[in-house]
């Protein structure tokens, strides 16, 4: 199949995924498509949402949609590492009778996990993810598992209550492509989820997608070209959320530290992702905008003078969108 076909295949594909989820889900437009821009871009995201949002639902439905095996580890402080890589069991050999380790897979070996409130654990085990997250393998007991691709980590934080937390270290946020905003739904969105969710209705998911397709429409977001012109200001942009001496004077006064060049890597690859689900053949700078908070907005750390101005990360980024 002609790569040409393939965008044809991916927008119809997103078309259907979304009619699939709009069975569950109502409104939240702006999160399944940047769900969907990690997906195809092979990133991992955060949502942040309070409770009751449809978070788990909305990863469950489009796990449904895709054909794919999902699982969920849901995030405690007692959670050691091996209940999310898996650990080795003493079996005895039926015919020799020899006492032998196997590897009991964990939860992460799966297509989509969910790791629901990741801030709950400590960083012994939420560094558990990490390999997987890198490098899609996992290592125990010196050994090597591989994961099965497609292979994609949605973790949820609560950003209100804060207490009893461990904050995800620097390195590992910065493993994340996108960190996903989930606000309440409007007033007639809510009346229409409590219709639906307080009737018989049950909704029947169909396959839109299976891993193959999948594998696919991922390779086709890389061979997708992208202007040199482009690239220069995509790091030219990033270059500028790093403290110096060329950087506005805003950002020097109220940011620690900047987004690294991953950042930059992730915002060609989401604006590739974007203009592929939207059937265009290159990115332009309108899906670089589009991405710039949900790539920046975990990577960009602001200091304490931010904080006593009471200046979040999000309108540091905007200022530099509409000021650069």
């Amino acid at each position: 199949m002609k790569d040409i076909e393939y965008v044809e295949k991916l927008v119809s594909a997103k078309k259907q995924v979304i009619s699939e989820l709009k069975k569950c889900i109502v409104g939240q437009d702006d999160v399944i498509n940047q769900i969907l821009v990690n997906l195809f871009s092979q990133g991992h995201c955060i949502l942040l949402g309070v409770p009751g949002l449809a978070k788990t639902l909305l990863v469950n439905t489009i796990a449904s949609a895709l054909s794919l095996k999902f699982n969920r580890i849901q995030f405690t402080p007692d959670l050691m590492p091996s209940d999310i890589t898996g650990t080795d069991i003493i079996e005895q050999d039926a015919v020799s009778g020899k006492r032998i380790f196997r590897f009991v897979k964990g939860p992460v070996f799966a297509n989509i996990v969910l790791a629901d409130e990741i801030n709950r654990t400590p960083p012994k085990t939420q560094s558990a993810l990490l390999q997987a997250m890198q490098e899609y393998n996992v290592t125990a007991s010196g050994i090597t598992y591989k994961l099965e691709h497609p292979f994609f980590v949605l973790a949820t934080q609560n950003p209100i209550e804060q207490e009893g937390t461990y904050p995800l270290p620097e390195a590992q946020l910065d493993r994340f492509m996108c960190e996903i905003e989930v606000n309440y739904p409007t007033m007639e969105e809510e009346c229409k989820i409590v219709e639906t969710t307080t009737s018989q209705y049950v909704p029947v998911i169909e396959k839109v997608l299976g891993m193959e397709d999948i594998l696919e429409l991922q390779k086709l977001i890389r061979k997708i070209p992208v202007p040199d012109k482009l690239i220069q200001s995509v790091v030219k942009f990033v270059n500028l959320t790093r403290p110096s001496p060329e950087v506005p004077k805003y950002v020097n006064d109220w940011v620690a530290w900047g987004a690294s060049p991953r950042a930059s890597q992730y915002l060609i690859l989401g604006a590739k992702a974007c203009a592929a689900l939207d059937g265009r053949y290159t990115p332009s700078i309108e899906d670089v905008k589009y991405m710039a908070i949900p790539v920046l907005r975990h990577r960009i750390i602001p200091n304490f003078h931010a904080e006593a101005d009471n200046i979040t990360t999000v309108e540091i980024i905007k200022r530099l969108l509409k000021e650069v």
